[in-house]
C-alpha cells in the first residue's frame, strides 16, 4: 500500500513494492498524481517496481520518466539494489552518479541511505 511519510520534515510519498510496473509515462503519471494530491515533495519508488526498459538508457524510458518527475516539480528516489543493471552499463552508473549529485533524482540502496539524503 502507498503511504505518506514525513522524513526530516519533508512529505514523502512512498510507492508499495507490489503493484503494477512503471514503464512508461503513463504510470509516472499516476505516482505523480497521487504523491501530489497528498502533498508529497519527494515520490519513493522501490526498483522493483520499475520496468526493465528504465535500467536500458538506450529505451529513454528513465529520461522521460526523470524528466516528467522534474516538469511536475516533484523529486524522484528509486530506493533499492540496482548494482545488476550498473555492472552491465557504464552509462547507467554514470546517469545514476550524476542524478545522486542534484536535488531532483536520487538512487539510494536502503531506507538508511534515504534518511541520510532527506537530513538535506
Amino acid at each position: 500500500m502507498n503511504t505518506l511519510r514525513t522524513i526530516h520534515d519533508v512529505p514523502v510519498f512512498l510507492c508499495a513494492a507490489e503493484g503494477e510496473p512503471i514503464g512508461g509515462e503513463r504510470e509516472a503519471l499516476d505516482v505523480i498524481g497521487e504523491a501530489s494530491y497528498q502533498g508529497a515533495r519527494w515520490a519513493v519508488v522501490p526498483a522493483e517496481r520499475l520496468d526493465e526498459t528504465f535500467f536500458k538508457l538506450s529505451t529513454r524510458v528513465a529520461g522521460d520518466i526523470v524528466q516528467k518527475f522534474a516538469n511536475y516539480r516533484l523529486g524522484l528516489v528509486v530506493l533499492g539494489d540496482i548494482s545488476r543493471h550498473t555492472a552491465d552499463s557504464s552509462a547507467l552508473r554514470d546517469f545514476v552518479r550524476e542524478c545522486n549529485r542534484g536535488r531532483q533524482t536520487w538512487f539510494v540502496a536502503d531506507a538508511d541511505e534515504l534518511d541520510e539524503r532527506m537530513k538535506g
